[in-house]
């Protein structure tokens, strides 16, 4: 719907934040009001490559991609509201987080770009995990760096820099070395206070390694949400809008990892909040109360963006090989001719479709493995649909084993939150399978055994997020003199979330025992896994 006509003088003079976060599959820009309101999106789609043995996506990928999801943002604001932005009151970058970007002292990437789905660092990541006493995950950028150290790789000397996608690009677009508090937590551990690397940590690192740098002198500042993260330069206008229509010095918000634009498009920063976002990954964020009691390899600790400590489920494998069968359907569909193909009827089709299979979908067993998957310790995967000679083979228990496959993982992780007695309050979720409603959101309370919250709009994810964080920030530059600061959950709850609706499920008891009959048949079966592995080797090896 187009904005009234003073929203259009609003766009015209730059009273929008604009967030871009770089998913697995989707470059996405989200333009807001200040108050969170969209205005207008763009898209661009991207997908990883494997190169040198390491999931990796090209800088060319990156710039290309970025400029052309700004590019589809501002056709979309001229097709809706008749007028283009030229400037902005805030811009925010997000990425997928983790993973290893390394460059030299003449800025030169010193190694194809590393992501979270590469699982190549399991030496490096237990040795740390004992050294340090805290869980270190594969995809985390000191377990990338240790391990090219541990390698002897080639460029680890001439390292002057290294951090995520997110922190580069806002390095290229700003000058700015920084990152935030969310997207750091990805990094190394972050002290309790939320503002600075853990300082014993980082001493145990430097005597490990064998560097003669510190290795924080290596890593980006931490930034709390709200801070200014420096301003738009004229070369990262050019890379922004190739056009040259961009004005350079608009104020930058904290570069943010997935996770924490997740949990500000849910509204699940502030304690015994949590929340569930569902992509090519799927991962669920809980904000403690206190400290865990144990080391568990299936939790990350990170922290929201205003530096609140969170207990972080993540897994590899999300929704993406369910997306890729729902596109077998579609060229099906075509092919005989269907009235209507695209993707979203489709797949809101057979999603649907699901909610009519047996509970337990009927022995059909899934596997969405297209990675490797830490938390049921597979260093690698391969999809998989199997199933006795006696299940009952159907569309709706297929797509309700896909369903059940793409919260499998993640079921094994809040068992462990569970043991930590975690209590959560609400747990919403969002991503695009929310799209079609109170199908991923029934099954998905199912296997947690808890209510699920999908807010309106859950579906915008991250970029909308980050948007969001792009207009706190700017809250906060004109407030800051002010007597009364509103801390970040303080203005989601007042500003941006004040007259949301959204709908709530809670788990049936049919359903809840299904996915744990699924659940079951999935962990025996895991033992499939590592001989599909040895059996189906990539061609490029």
């Amino acid at each position: 719907m187009p904005l009234l006509p003073d929203h259009k003088s609003v766009i015209r003079s730059g009273g929008t934040a604009l967030g871009i976060e770089f998913g697995s599959t989707r470059i996405k820009a989200s333009l807001v009001t200040l108050t969170g309101e969209p205005v207008a999106t763009g898209v661009r789609e991207w997908e990883n490559q494997m190169i040198d043995g390491h999931w990796s996506y090209s800088l060319d990928a990156i710039w290309e991609g970025i400029s052309s999801a700004y590019v589809s943002m501002l056709e979309n604001c001229k097709d809706n509201h008749g007028v283009v932005p030229e400037t902005y009151s805030s811009i925010g970058i997000s990425a997928m987080m983790h993973g290893y970007m390394a460059f030299d002292h003449e800025g030169n990437l010193l190694t194809p770009f590393r992501t979270w789905r590469d699982t190549t660092t399991s030496a490096a990541a237990e040795e740390l995990t004992e050294k340090f006493g805290v869980n270190i995950p594969l995809r985390w950028s000191i377990a990338h760096y240790y391990q090219a150290i541990l390698d002897g790789e080639k460029h680890v000397p001439n390292i002057a820099f290294f951090t995520t996608l997110a922190g580069y690009v806002h390095w290229k677009l700003t000058g700015e070395k920084v990152l935030g508090v969310g997207d750091a937590s990805g990094m190394f551990p972050i002290a309790a206070d939320g503002t600075s690397y853990e300082p014993e940590m980082i001493q145990a690192f430097n005597a490990l390694s064998g560097q003669d740098t510190n290795v924080e002198d290596l890593m980006p500042a931490i930034l709390q949400a709200g801070s200014s993260a420096g301003h738009l330069t004229e070369e990262g206008a050019q890379l922004l809008d190739r056009s040259g229509k961009l004005k350079p010095g608009v104020l930058f918000a904290p570069p943010e990892g997935d996770a924490g634009t997740g949990m500000v498009a849910t509204n699940a920063v502030s304690v015994r909040t949590g929340n569930v976002s569902v992509g090519t990954s799927i991962f669920l964020m809980a904000v403690l109360e206190g400290p865990l009691k144990n080391v568990h390899p299936e939790l990350d600790l990170v922290t929201t963006p205003d530096g609140k400590p969170v207990a972080m489920v993540h897994c590899n494998n999300g929704a993406d090989e369910m997306s890729r069968w729902v596109e077998i359907f579609r060229q099906v569909g075509k092919r005989l001719g269907a009235p209507d193909t695209s993707t979203d009827f489709v797949f809101k089709a057979m999603l649907e479709s699901a909610l009519d299979g047996e509970p337990d979908a009927g022995g059909v067993l899934a596997f969405n493995n297209l990675a490797g998957e830490p938390v049921v310790h597979l260093t690698d995967g391969r999809p998989l649909i199997t199933r006795t000679p006696w299940a009952a083979l159907n569309l709706e228990n297929f797509m309700r084993a896909q369903m059940y496959s793409t919260f499998a993982a993640l079921a094994i992780g809040v068992e462990v939150l569970e043991s930590e007695k975690v209590q959560l309050d609400i747990l919403s979720a969002h991503g695009g399978v929310f799209r079609t409603e109170k199908v991923a959101q029934r099954l998905l309370a199912a296997a947690t055994h808890t209510p699920i919250t999908v807010p309106d709009g859950a579906s915008e994810g991250g970029s909308w997020g980050m948007a969001v964080l792009a207009a706190y920030t700017a809250y906060r530059e004109e407030k800051q003199h002010g007597p009364v600061v509103k801390s970040l959950p303080e203005f989601l709850n007042d500003v941006v979330f004040a007259t949301a609706a959204n709908t709530t499920i809670v788990p049936s008891s049919v359903d809840a025992q299904g996915f744990a009959d699924f659940l079951a048949e999935y962990r025996a079966a895991l033992a499939i896994q590592p001989v599909a592995i040895e059996a189906l080797r990539p061609r490029d090896l």
